[in-house]
């Protein structure tokens, strides 16, 4: 079955860094569509970056726009999203997604906490 495990969360400061990973198992990730998205506290999920089969990215949301970038893997089955540049509305769980904008499938997600 579908497994997306994602790690590389934690508390940074403002302007900090971080890379999230995501390790998919279960289907042929190389032809696949991977995508990132989080929901903040209180808030619906916001898709972020979307990265295709071939490597063509796609930005969902402006708020990410220069400061997250998206990339993979497909030898290790990973997808990234390099953050940089981060504010504290950054905060919340950050998920990968097996497909472009609106698939369902997702992992357990990680915490990302920007704070001073």
């Amino acid at each position: 079955q579908v497994q997306l495990v994602e790690s590389g969360g934690g508390l940074v400061q403002p302007g900090g860094s971080l890379r999230l990973s995501c390790e998919a198992s279960g289907f042929t990730f190389s032809i696949t569509t991977m995508s990132w998205v989080r929901q903040a506290p209180g808030k619906g999920l916001e898709w972020l970056k979307g990265i295709s089969s071939g490597g063509i990215v796609t930005t969902y949301s402006d708020s990410v726009k220069g400061r997250f970038m998206i990339s993979r893997d497909n030898a290790k089955y990973t997808v990234y999203l390099q953050m940089n540049n981060l504010k504290p509305e950054d905060t919340a769980v950050y998920y990968c997604v097996k497909g472009a904008y609106g698939a369902t499938e997702k992992g357990q997600g990680t915490q990302v906490t920007v704070s001073s």
